[in-house]
């Protein structure tokens, strides 16, 4: 049986390790107790270990077949290297600032394959565009996605299913869009724009910088990422922003320097903590424009995913813990043999290897419902 390593116990690390359990030996390798604590299968094995000692990585991973990535941004780089370095083949969720694909002559030289950025948005939003990209002429891509709470409390209307730094680098980080063929740049929190949802009501959506790899890798003339709040949530954000509570440039505070951002995170964790079983929803809507056949159509992809109340998995570990166990499947499977280091539109691109990731989903009631327009 194919060992598996799951570096980081999270949210979405569990259900990683826990999903994958039922099919592979895996171990899973976290500083924090508490939270491997939350995983009781006797399957899984637990491994209490400093991750930011990149001599532990390479320690601890030196038996797997496959390594998985869920640790928070800011470690990612360290340990995405360390892994490849190792030669072992990877899919990783963390939310990385620094371009993974500048360790693709790396993955080459140690013949692995690496899939990053491999979960919801980015994630499956990049694997239904490169599958689309491969049929069609597409004109026009827009990504919109959140996670929310249900039960929305003053002020922030918000709960954080992971660290809120990286939160907090969706809204300070510029946005990148491709308009008329050229990348533009806009500020995180602009663009706002009520948007109506079936069941759910109207949300308020605002430029983020999601698209990452598909800037590079995806030849399509019109593409916007924008994230989903509850309307309200981005003055209190603009507030923080621009009084300097996002900022890294440290300042001194009674003869302490701080970086007022790690302050705000600290502050805001406890605000924007997801409690155990608390109900929450991840939705997504994604339309792609342009030509099939020489017909104008319209594809619209609608998903909308809850807290499993039988499981106790959130909605966000759910389809960011799922598309990622669907894509370990199918390098575990040998279905994606490419070697180097990729972005999940090309899995997309790959034959067979977008319907295996929905068909995988949908058999854990993680639903990407598509209609098909035509336009005039």
């Amino acid at each position: 049986m194919k060992k598996i390593t799951v570096l980081g116990s999270g949210m979405v690390g569990r259900i990683i390790a826990l999903d994958l359990s039922n099919s592979y030996l895996v171990t899973v390798v976290d500083y924090n107790k508490n939270n491997l604590g939350l995983i009781t299968d006797d399957k899984v094995q637990k491994v209490i270990l400093d991750l930011s000692d990149q001599n532990n990585i390479e320690k601890v991973i030196v038996d797997a077949d496959l390594v998985v990535g869920a640790l928070p941004g800011y470690m990612g780089w360290d340990s995405l290297k360390t892994v490849i370095q190792s030669g072992k083949n990877t899919v990783d969720i963390s939310f990385l600032p620094e371009d993974a694909m500048k360790l693709d002559d790396l993955a080459r030289k140690h013949r692995i394959t690496a899939i990053y950025d491999c979960g919801v948005a980015p994630g499956m939003s990049n694997v239904i565009l490169g599958y689309h990209n491969r049929l069609m002429e597409i004109e026009s891509f827009e990504c919109l996605v959140g996670g929310l709470p249900f039960d929305r409390k003053l002020p922030f209307q918000y709960k954080a299913p992971f660290s809120p730094i990286d939160v907090i680098e969706e809204y300070t980080r510029p946005a990148r869009f491709k308009e008329k063929g050229s990348i533009v740049v806009k500020p995180a929190l602009s663009g706002p724009e009520f948007v109506d949802f079936s069941g759910i009501g109207t949300l308020e959506s605002f430029n983020t910088d999601g698209l990452r790899s598909l800037l590079k890798t995806m030849d399509i003339p019109n593409m916007k990422e924008k994230t989903l709040r509850y309307p309200g949530h981005i003055g209190y954000m603009r507030m923080l922003k621009d009084s300097g509570f996002l900022s890294e440039k440290e300042i001194r505070v009674k003869n302490v320097k701080i970086r007022p951002r790690d302050l705000t995170s600290e502050l805001l964790f406890p605000l924007w903590k997801l409690e155990e079983k608390e109900p929450e929803f991840t939705v997504m809507r994604i339309v792609i424009k342009g030509k099939e056949q020489q017909k104008k159509i319209k594809i619209v992809y609608d998903l909308f995913d809850v807290y499993d109340e039988k499981t106790g998995f959130s909605s966000m570990s759910r389809t960011t813990g799922f598309a990622c166990t669907a894509a370990v499947n199918l390098l575990i499977q040998g279905k994606f043999k490419s070697k180097g280091v990729f972005p999940p539109e090309y899995l997309g691109q790959k034959e067979g290897c977008f319907e295996q990731m929905i068909s995988y989903q949908k058999a854990r009631n993680v639903l990407y419902k598509m209609k098909v327009e035509k336009e005039n």
